[in-house]
């Protein structure tokens, strides 16, 4: 099982990759964007393999609410579980990403608790 990190902050990605691997995730599980057009050819190169994408809103040439349009498109994507990670909480952003196909919501800051927890909600298995 893959997991696709995008974001434009590399040091996010450290601390999403750092808080699943004591989660049970192992070096190899790890996919990494900086935006979502990266993120689309990671996708598109990894598609079999990838079970979760966790997704930052803001970033350069693609933003995730972009990028989750555009996957949630193809249902040759539909397995595959999507977690905002981002500093957007207006709750009408969070309602849009829910309603354009986000499985789920993570509010940076997050604990390591959160996270796990709405891997739990999704019942991925760690």
């Amino acid at each position: 099982m893959k997991v696709l990190i995008v974001d434009d902050a590399k040091t996010m990605r450290t601390i999403i990759k750092n808080v699943l691997k004591k989660l049970g995730f192992s070096d190899e599980n790890f996919l990494e964007a900086a935006d979502g057009e990266e993120a689309l050819k990671v996708l598109k190169e990894n598609a079999d393999d990838i079970k979760i994408i966790f997704l930052d809103w803001n970033m350069p040439k693609m933003n995730g609410f972009e990028f989750l349009k555009r996957v949630r498109s193809n249902p040759e994507y539909n397995h595959i579980k999507i977690v905002m990670v981002t500093t957007e909480t207006k709750k009408e952003n969070v309602i849009a990403a829910l309603k354009a196909g986000a499985n789920n919501y993570i509010a940076k800051p997050f604990t390591p608790q959160v996270l796990k927890q709405k891997l739990e909600q999704m019942k991925i298995k760690m």
